[in-house]
C-alpha cells in the first residue's frame, strides 16, 4: 500500500502550499485522486475523464465548471505513464511522473508534455558505470532483463564500460516473466563466474528470485551494484540474505525530503476524511486488521479496526521514502511553475487572470522552472524534461550487532561531468558512527595487476582483462601499473634492473687508467723497447757474420718496422678521437705491411741463393740490397696508396655505440667505408700469406744460422695470431673488440721480433766464437759439401732415370 502513502504525500504538499504566504498567494490549489486500477485501460480512461470533467469521457469534448486543471500528476507504472503521455502530449497538458524511469519517455517528440521528478532509467545506467569506473572494477557481469530496459542499459553499460578498459565476463539476461528454469540456469552460471561484481538491471520479483536461488548454493563474496536502491531494500526481508549482500551498493537519485510529513500521516484517522474510499483498505493492510462491519458473524482470532490506531510508530519501508520525495517534489514544481507564469503575466500588465491560461502556458514555465526546497536542495529539469539531480551511493553493511543496514556512503553528480564522465565523491570517514559499519570496497579483476617493469600479454581467447605479466626486456621499462606494453629507453639511456626506469648510460672506452689499458700499454712499450734494444745489438755488431748474413739492412728496416708496430697499439688506447681514428688503421697496415714485405724479402733472398748456378745471372742480381730493399718499397708504396683511397673516400672517425653493452655508451672508432678497410686488411694478408708459403717451402734449405727456418717459425705465429684474431674480433663487444686487436698487434710483434731476432741475439751475445768468419767459413764448407750432395744424388736420380728411358 505503499502508493496511499504517495498519495497522501501529495495532499500534504498541496496543503503546505495553501498554507503558504510566499507560494501562489491569495490562491488556493485544488486536487482530485483518480485510481486507473493499474491498467492500461483505466489510466487512459481516467486521464480523459480528467480532461473532460465528465464522468463518461468524450473526447475532444469538455464540460468544465470553476477552476482548471493546471497538470496532471503520475502515474506508477511507466507503461502506464506512456499511455497517459501520449495522451497529454496532444493537448501540450502538463504531466509530471514521480515514478516511471522509462529511457523513452526522454523524447520530446513523442512526449512533450513529459516531465519527470526523477532521472531515467539509462542516467541511472551511466551512473553504476561511474560507479564501477571510480572502484576500478574491471572485471563484471551484468544481469538484465530481456526487455527494451535491459537491453538498453546493458548496451549502455557496455559501451560505457568497455572504452574504459573494463570487461564483461557474462551478458546474463533474465525473461520478463518469471521462468523458475530460467531462473536455476542464471544461478548456475553464476556459480561458475570468477567476477565479484554484478550489475543488476532487473525487476524486482526477478530479484528476489534469483536471490533465493543464490541462498541455497555455495557462493559468496559477489558484490551486487543495483541501480535501484529499492532491490536490495526488498530483499532485505529475505531471511539469511545478509551473506549473499554483504558489502552491496546501490544508487538512489537524490530527492528533496518531505519534511514533517511523518507527522502529517501519524494525525491521519478515517473519521476525518470519511470521503476518502482508499483509507479504510490502507487501514486494514497497515495494522492488519478488519472493520466490524464487513464481517456479518465474530470470527475467533480477527483483531477489528477502531480507526483510533495510531501510524506514529509505524516506520516507511525504504524504498516509499524515495516515491514519497518525489511525489512531494512534483507538487512543488508545478506550483512553482504556476507561480512563475502569474507573476510574468503580472509583471507584463496583461490583466492576469489565474482562472484563464493555456496548458502550454504552464507547460513551458515548468520546463524551465527553478526553485530551491526547504532542505536546500536545487530543482529543475534538463531538455528531455528529466530531474537535474545528484545520485546517492548507499552500501549494505551488517552492523557488529547483526543488523543489515543501508549505509549512505556518497554521491555521483552528473552537473560536475566531464565529457561522459561523472563525479563521484565518497565520504572521507569511511566509519558510519550511527550504524558503527566500517565500509570497504572489494575488487573484482580477472588478472592481478602488472606491476611497474612489466607489461600485460593478453592471455589466448580471453578478454582484454584477462592477461599475464613479463618482465620488459632490457632496454625497456615501464613506470606504471597496467602497462599494454613496455617503453623504449633513450638512446642515452638503459632500463635499471627492475626495468621501472632508466638510469643514464656511462661514455667507457679502453682507457691508460684501467688495469687492462695499463698492461697493454706496458707491454707495448716493452715490446718497442726490445726491439730498439735488438736494434742496438745489431748496429754495435753490424760487422760480424750473424748481423751481415741474409741483408742486414732489411733487418733494420724488420726492427724499425716491428717498434713502430708495437708503438702503435698506444693509438688504440684512450678515448678515440678524431686524428686518433684516422691514424689507428692506417699506421697498423703500413707498418706491418713493412715488416712482413721484410720478412718476404728476406727469405726470397735465401731462397734465391740457392738457385746460383753461374755468375753474373739474373737471379744474382736479384740477390742485391737495392732488389731486396725494392721489395720493401713496393709492397709498403700499394699499401699507402690503398690506404690514401681510404682516407679520402670514407675515412674513420669516432662514434657512440649503443648497442654492444645496454649500459654503458662505448666511444670507439668507426671504420667508414668497409669495402675500403677490407681491402687494406686482404692486401695485408695476402702479403702475410705469401710471405709464409714462401718461407715454409724454403724451410729445408741448408744455412749456417738457421735462417729459413726461423723466418717460417715467426710467420706461422704471425698467421696464426691473425687467424685466431677474425673470429675473436666478431665475436667480441664493446672496448673488448679493441683489446682483442691490440692484443693481436702485440702478439704478432712479439712472434716476429721473437722468431728471428732472439736466436741471432743468443749467437751475438752468448755465443761469440760462433759469430767469427773462421767458424763461419768452416759452416759455409759443411753447407758446400751438403750442397754437393744433394747434387750428386740429383744426377744420379737423374742418371737412373734416363737409362731406364732408354
Amino acid at each position: 500500500m505503499w502508493s496511499y502513502r504517495v498519495a497522501q504525500s501529495f495532499v500534504f504538499a498541496i496543503e503546505e502550499i495553501n498554507r503558504s504566504a510566499h507560494l501562489l498567494p491569495n490562491l488556493t490549489l485544488g486536487f482530485s485522486i483518480r485510481n486507473s486500477g493499474d491498467s492500461v485501460h483505466g489510466a487512459l480512461y481516467e486521464t480523459m475523464g480528467f480532461l473532460t470533467g465528465q464522468e463518461e469521457p468524450i473526447p475532444n469534448y469538455t464540460c468544465q465548471h470553476g477552476s482548471p486543471q493546471a497538470a496532471l500528476v503520475g502515474d506508477t507504472r511507466s507503461s502506464l505513464s506512456v499511455s497517459m503521455a501520449r495522451l497529454l502530449g496532444l493537448y501540450k497538458f502538463p504531466q509530471v511522473s514521480y515514478s516511471s524511469s522509462l529511457p523513452s519517455l526522454s523524447d520530446k517528440i513523442q512526449f512533450p508534455s513529459f516531465i519527470r521528478t526523477l532521472t531515467s532509467d539509462l542516467t541511472c545506467s551511466h551512473a553504476v558505470t561511474q560507479l564501477v569506473i571510480h572502484f576500478q572494477w574491471s572485471w563484471v557481469i551484468i544481469l538484465a532483463h530481456d526487455d527494451d530496459f535491459g537491453q538498453q542499459a546493458s548496451s549502455l553499460a557496455t559501451q560505457m564500460l568497455t572504452p574504459a578498459g573494463v570487461c564483461i565476463e557474462y551478458h546474463l539476461h533474465v525473461p520478463s516473466h518469471q521462468s523458475f528454469g530460467k531462473i536455476e540456469e542464471t544461478v548456475q552460471k553464476m556459480q561458475k563466474c570468477t567476477a565479484r561484481v554484478v550489475l543488476v538491471f532487473l525487476s524486482n520479483s526477478n530479484f528476489q528470485l534469483i536471490l533465493h536461488g543464490l541462498l541455497a548454493v555455495p557462493v559468496s563474496g559477489q558484490v551486487w551494484v543495483s541501480m535501484d536502491t529499492l532491490h536490495m531494500a526488498l530483499a532485505l526481508t529475505i531471511p539469511g540474505i545478509s551473506q549473499v549482500l554483504q558489502g552491496t551498493f546501490g544508487l538512489l537519485y537524490h530527492s528533496s525530503r518531505a519534511i514533517g510529513f511523518p507527522e502529517f500521516l501519524a494525525h491521519l484517522r478515517p473519521s476525518q476524511t470519511p470521503e476518502d474510499m482508499f483509507i479504510k483498505k490502507f487501514w486494514e493492510f497497515t495494522f492488519d486488521c478488519t472493520w466490524p462491519y464487513q464481517n456479518s458473524t465474530v470470527t475467533e482470532g480477527v483483531q477489528f479496526c477502531t480507526g483510533n490506531e495510531s501510524l506514529k510508530n509505524k516506520p516507511h519501508p525504504f524504498p516509499e521514502v524515495s516515491r514519497i520525495d518525489a511525489a512531494y517534489t512534483a507538487v512543488y514544481s508545478i506550483a512553482h511553475a504556476l507561480h512563475n507564469m502569474l507573476a510574468c503575466e503580472h509583471q507584463e500588465r496583461k490583466g492576469t487572470n489565474s482562472h484563464n491560461f493555456h496548458s502550454w502556458q504552464l507547460l513551458h514555465n515548468l520546463r524551465n522552472v527553478y526553485f530551491k526546497t526547504s532542505d536546500g536542495n536545487k530543482i529543475m529539469f534538463d531538455a528531455n524534461g528529466d530531474l537535474v539531480t545528484q545520485f546517492d551511493i548507499f552500501q549494505g553493511k551488517k552492523t557488529p550487532a547483526g543488523v543489515f543496514h543501508l549505509v549512505h556512503v556518497g554521491l555521483i553528480d552528473p552537473q560536475a561531468s566531464s565529457g561522459n564522465k561523472m563525479m563521484v565523491q565518497l565520504k572521507q570517514d569511511l566509519q558510519v558512527s550511527s550504524l558503527n559499519a566500517e565500509i570497504t570496497v572489494p575488487t573484482s579483476i580477472c588478472s592481478e595487476s602488472c606491476l611497474p617493469g612489466f607489461s600485460q600479454v593478453p592471455r589466448l581467447g580471453a578478454p582484454h582483462c584477462c592477461f599475464d605479466c613479463s618482465p620488459c626486456p632490457e632496454g625497456q621499462f615501464t613506470d606504471q601499473r597496467d602497462m599494454k606494453r613496455c617503453l623504449l629507453c633513450p638512446k642515452e639511456q638503459y632500463s635499471s634492473h627492475t626495468r621501472d626506469h632508466c638510469l643514464p648510460r656511462t661514455e667507457i672506452f679502453l682507457a691508460f687508467e684501467e688495469p687492462l689499458g695499463f698492461i697493454l700499454a706496458l707491454v707495448a712499450l716493452l715490446l718497442a723497447g726490445l726491439a730498439v734494444l735488438v736494434l742496438g745489438v745489431f748496429l754495435k755488431h753490424r760487422d760480424t757474420p750473424v748481423v751481415r748474413a741474409n741483408n742486414r739492412t732489411l733487418s733494420y728496416f724488420l726492427l724499425i718496422s716491428l717498434s713502430l708496430c708495437a708503438l702503435c697499439a698506444l693509438l688504440f688506447l684512450g678515448r678515440p678521437t678524431v686524428t686518433t681514428c684516422l691514424l689507428r688503421q692506417t699506421i697498423f697496415a703500413v707498418v706491418f705491411t713493412v715488416a712482413v714485405s721484410s720478412v718476404l724479402a728476406k727469405t726470397l733472398t735465401v731462397v734465391l741463393a740457392f738457385r746460383v748456378t753461374r755468375p753474373r745471372s739474373r737471379i744474382q742480381v736479384c740477390l742485391s740490397s737495392g732488389a731486396s730493399t725494392s721489395v720493401v718499397l713496393i709492397a709498403s708504396l700499394i699499401q699507402v696508396v690503398l690506404c690514401g683511397i681510404w682516407l679520402i673516400t670514407s675515412p674513420p672517425f669516432p662514434d657512440r655505440d649503443m648497442i654492444s653493452e645496454p649500459r654503458h655508451t662505448v666511444i670507439q672508432c668507426h671504420e667508414g667505408s668497409g669495402a675500403n678497410f677490407f681491402c687494406v686488411l686482404g692486401f695485408l694478408g695476402f702479403l702475410a700469406g705469401g710471405t709464409f708459403s714462401v718461407a715454409f717451402l724454403a724451410r729445408g734449405l741448408p744455412d749456417v744460422f738457421n735462417e729459413t727456418k726461423f723466418l717460417t717459425f715467426s710467420m706461422l705465429l704471425f698467421c696464426s695470431v691473425w687467424t685466431a684474431f677474425l673470429p675473436l674480433y666478431h665475436s667480441a663487444r664493446g672496448k673488448s673488440t679493441v683489446a682483442v686487436e691490440i692484443f693481436s698487434i702485440l702478439a704478432s710483434t712479439a712472434g716476429l721480433l721473437g722468431g728471428i731476432f732472439i736466436p741471432k741475439c743468443y749467437i751475438i751475445l752468448l755465443k761469440p766464437e760462433k759469430n767469427t768468419p773462421a767458424w763461419l767459413r768452416q759452416g759455409h764448407q759443411v753447407q758446400h759439401n751438403r750442397q754437393c750432395e744433394m747434387l750428386q744424388r740429383r744426377c744420379v736420380s737423374s742418371g737412373e732415370s734416363l737409362g731406364s728411358s732408354l
